[in-house]
């Protein structure tokens, strides 16, 4: 089955980082992202936790926290049993500086500043190398890729953790646990009642648990900063309700996730 490239976009300027979300997302599913960050350190959280088939990097993150060079170095250091294809995408224009780039691993390098340059092309670019960088990670060794169903588990239920702090929703929300949870098993094949299964689980009635999921997701969106929500939760609201229902929330994050997985 054809699936989305996954990608982790690494980028501080934030014009830059929106225009090039809106063209990723502008691929209709041949590409998806599973994280944007502009902090190195939370960037390669990302990479563990969901092992992303690309990357797009600045290399200068002075609006953020460490840089491309010292990111390049560490994800070496991770020594990932699976490649991942970097795209560099930067201002910076020194010979050195980009041969320094690619002895750690960059793939392509890009200068924003070149006339021919525009994130809608990088993205382009990436997305028309898509089967072949697929091809590479299905090549490897089947040892080399394996992991077990509890590591697949575990590594989920992070990226949705990972996905929940995005847009907000409070680590202290009751509803939160319940919206991890449910978001794992339809993201998993559950068709049953999910209610009735976190009723089981967390002896607390139906009721209760829909309010406090409704609850975590409404907060989220009278506090939460708008930019963000428009940015990672990118499905159809309702108008007149302002905020996805419990249901609509549940299964727009469970299709990320089980495209990625």
């Amino acid at each position: 089955m054809d699936r989305p490239l996954t990608v982790l976009l690494i980028e501080d300027e934030p014009s830059d980082c929106q225009e090039m979300v809106e063209e990723i997302e502008a691929t209709a599913g041949v590409l998806q992202l599973v994280g944007v960050t502009n902090n190195t350190i939370k960037a390669l959280q990302h990479v563990t936790d969901s092992l992303p088939e690309a990357i797009i990097l600045d290399l200068e993150l002075h609006k953020g926290q460490g840089n491309g060079l010292s990111f390049l170095s560490a994800l070496q250091d991770l020594r990932l049993n699976v490649p991942i294809y970097v795209l560099v995408t930067t201002n910076n224009i020194s010979n050195i500086t980009h041969e320094s780039a690619r002895q750690l691993g960059a793939d392509f390098i890009m200068v924003k500043s070149q006339e021919d340059y525009s994130a809608k092309d990088a993205v382009a670019f990436l997305a028309s190398l898509k089967n072949i960088i697929q091809s590479q990670r299905r090549s490897m060794p089947e040892e080399g890729r394996r992991e077990t169903e509890e590591q697949r588990q575990q590594r989920m239920l992070r990226r949705i953790i990972a996905e929940l702090d995005r847009i907000g929703i409070s680590p202290n929300a009751i509803g939160r646990r319940y919206l991890v949870d449910s978001i794992a098993l339809v993201a998993s094949g559950e068709v049953g009642s999910i209610r009735a299964s976190l009723s089981r689980k967390y002896a607390k009635t139906e009721a209760s648990i829909e309010r406090a999921m409704q609850n975590a997701i409404e907060k989220a969106w009278r506090t939460a900063s708008i930019d963000d929500l428009s940015l990672f939760y990118t499905a159809r609201i309702n108008s007149l309700k302002g905020v996805p229902t419990v249901m609509e929330f549940i299964y727009y994050f469970a299709e990320r996730i089980r495209n990625e997985f």
